[in-house]
């Protein structure tokens, strides 16, 4: 028996990454899996490696009525709806604050805030006849650390560690937890970034405590197997730091930007 057999999870952007790693983790502990992806390529792919575990279905983190239509597939497709795991990003623009355009904010506060709040919010309403959800949201030491460079993801990962705490408060009494985790990975969105800015990447490992940047699936998915799972049924309104250390002493992050 796995630490979550019988047991069903919508992980968004669980195509690759983090979101992949989480997926796989928990399919092999028994878990069926909602991959809700806006990428069909990655997404499809997925679901053909998960097998009868998994089943995709494409996802706008960002849309209300897909985050919706998301959660009412869960429950239609296995009946019923235990874990949300909100991960998805839809990358940005890296440059200073104040060059940061409406569009890019408003980008940045759908994807990385609004969207998994409504899916929290659609979420309780099966979580809590039941009296049973684990809810774990991915959230950043972009935020924590105030990165340059990322303001939009900054502000909407931070307003979702917030929402996390208020709703592990509000909904303990009724069996649903809430926790987050601010991962080190190298992950799509960690290697996009490099790509981007090949003058930070030298600085990654060697500024880590642990000297290296975490695997998706071996370091990030079994916390998060934790969160979800019977097991962290005491721990509630939480941030977990799994990054090797990083949040102590704050990353080096100073990419270039323009003026």
């Amino acid at each position: 028996m796995g630490q979550l057999e019988g047991r069903i999870a919508i992980i968004t952007g669980a195509g690759d990454g983090i979101g992949a790693g989480m997926a796989r983790r928990f399919a092999e502990e028994g878990a069926k899996i909602v991959i809700a992806e806006l990428n069909c390529d990655t997404g499809k792919a997925m679901e053909t490696e998960l097998g009868a575990s998994g089943a995709f279905i494409e996802t706008d983190a960002s849309d209300k009525l897909a985050v919706e239509a998301m959660i009412e597939y869960a429950v239609r497709k296995w009946g019923r709806l235990d874990i949300l795991v909100n991960n998805a990003w839809g990358g940005g623009h890296v440059g200073r604050i104040e060059n940061k355009s409406v569009a890019m904010m408003n980008h940045g506060l759908g994807v990385g805030f609004l969207g998994p709040f409504w899916a929290m919010q659609a979420a309780h309403k099966i979580m809590k006849p039941v009296g049973y959800g684990r809810i774990i949201n991915i959230c950043s030491l972009n935020g924590v650390n105030a990165h340059m460079g990322t303001a939009e993801y900054n502000t909407s990962k931070e307003a979702l560690r917030a929402a996390s705490r208020t709703a592990a408060r509000e909904w303990a009494e009724s069996g649903i937890t809430c926790n987050v985790i601010c991962p080190a990975a190298k992950s799509a969105a960690f290697h996009s970034m490099m790509d981007k800015h090949p003058e930070l990447l030298a600085s990654t490992d060697s500024a880590n405590p642990m000297g290296r940047i975490g695997d998706c699936y071996d370091d990030i998915a079994p916390v998060a197997l934790f969160l979800a799972s019977e097991e962290s049924r005491y721990l509630t309104g939480n941030t977990l730091y799994v990054d090797g250390g990083s949040h102590i002493n704050g990353a080096n992050w100073v990419p270039d930007l323009d003026e």
